[in-house]
């Protein structure tokens, strides 16, 4: 069984004790909480609050650790679109947030969007800005966007440009941010940026963004929830959307003093102590997995600049006798449960991330891949390619939900 601190509820509860080398993913519960926000919810949560206030004290917090004029926590980061895209169709008049998603007396509701951004994150990017009623202006094709595209998708109608950064978006012939900024502020266009799972917290706001969002759950280790940072009036007219739209995506007090102990964790975090750790823990699978048949391993850079590091783990099939989807499968169905970062495993190859382990775990992790490896060599079977039929066996566990 996996090693964990104490007092782990998750056999009481009949759930499996899962060890995460996929990274900060939701579906997973996203990050290991620090102590002082776990502290800090816990002590808030017998008390009666003015919620107004505390978010009040929120928002000097994020605008001291993102370097922005004014923030607010919200649900999550998706939530955050939703609301920044609202904020800056309406402004302050509450009499069009209540009419929201109802936009048909506002003069500006387009948000333009490259088409390499349209991404799927667990719900797609585009919907987060449709729930505000906005209507979505890609620019370019997938694979490729220019200046003279999105100079030509603001018009008029333009509210917002949404630039997303993440490991899922194209990474090639895209919009660069700096760029993307200029265009947009050229034409009296606010810019708001998704930057869910990044590190840089003052970056985006620095260098040009109106509003930037972050997720409070992920790599700042707090509660499930949302940072909203940016330019004074546009975080007030978002934040004014709880009387509205934002109602069903309000935090509670926990949440909100549970971002705030992150925020405060995070500025004084050993950050080269941790990276450290997590190259430690690369080498120990590099060496581990080494003259393993069929196993082939790289350390791969993360994809948006995060000062972070992931093993690529390639496996030809015909030399270790599974694929590299039905060994991320059966690292799933065992004992303990590893979940691997699986989104390119089409390529024949997937991810194990090292920031979301407990002490020890990186073992377990290396002594599962070995096990399975060596299951499927004793096995001797031709190796199954049947991803569709994963893809569809995902979605019928889905849609049996909650059987």
């Amino acid at each position: 069984m996996s090693r964990t601190p104490g007092n782990d509820p998750r056999a009481a509860e009949g759930l499996r004790p899962v060890i995460n080398v996929s990274g900060t993913m939701t579906s997973l519960g996203a990050s290991i909480a620090v102590p002082d926000a776990i502290g800090a919810m816990a002590a808030m949560l017998p008390h009666f609050v003015e919620i107004g206030d505390l978010q009040r004290k929120a928002s000097a917090e994020i605008a001291r650790a993102c370097g922005s004029e004014a923030g607010f926590v919200t649900a999550s980061a998706s939530a955050g679109i939703t609301l920044a895209v609202a904020g800056c169709m309406t402004g302050a008049d509450l009499a069009a947030i209540e009419r929201l998603p109802d936009t048909a007396r506002l003069e500006k509701t387009e948000v333009v969007v490259q088409a390499g951004h349209l991404v799927h994150y667990g719900a797609p990017v585009d919907q987060a800005v449709r729930l505000a009623g906005a209507r979505v202006v890609p620019v370019g094709t997938a694979t490729l966007a220019d200046a003279y595209q999105l100079a030509g998708a603001i018009t008029e109608r333009t509210a917002a440009a949404l630039y997303v950064v993440s490991h899922h978006v194209v990474g090639y012939g895209q919009i660069p941010f700096d760029a993307f900024v200029k265009e947009c502020r050229a034409r009296g266009v606010p810019v708001i940026v998704d930057a869910a799972s990044e590190y840089d917290l003052r970056g985006f706001v620095e260098r040009g963004a109106d509003v930037a969002l972050y997720s409070a759950h992920k790599f700042l280790g707090g509660p499930t929830a949302g940072i909203v940072a940016g330019r004074k009036d546009l975080v007030r007219a978002a934040y004014l959307q709880n009387v509205g739209i934002g109602r069903g995506m309000k935090v509670g007090k926990e949440g909100v003093i549970g971002a705030m102990a992150a925020l405060r964790t995070w500025e004084k975090r050993d950050h080269a102590a941790m990276r450290a750790r997590e190259d430690g823990i690369l080498r120990h699978w590099t060496e581990r997995l080494d003259g393993v048949p069929g196993l082939a391993t790289a350390v791969d850079p993360d994809p948006t600049g995060n000062p972070l590091s992931r093993l690529r783990v390639t496996i030809d099939p015909a030399q270790a006798r599974i694929t590299a989807w039905d060994l991320a499968d059966a690292l799933a169905a065992g004992d303990p449960p590893v979940i691997v970062r699986d989104h390119e495993v089409e390529h024949g190859y997937f991810h194990l991330d090292p920031c979301n382990l407990h002490p020890g775990q990186e073992t377990l992790v290396a002594e599962r891949l070995l096990a399975e490896c060596e299951r499927a060599r004793a096995r001797n079977e031709p190796p199954a390619a049947d991803l569709a039929g994963r893809r569809a066996r995902q979605t019928a566990r889905l849609l049996a939900w909650p059987d």
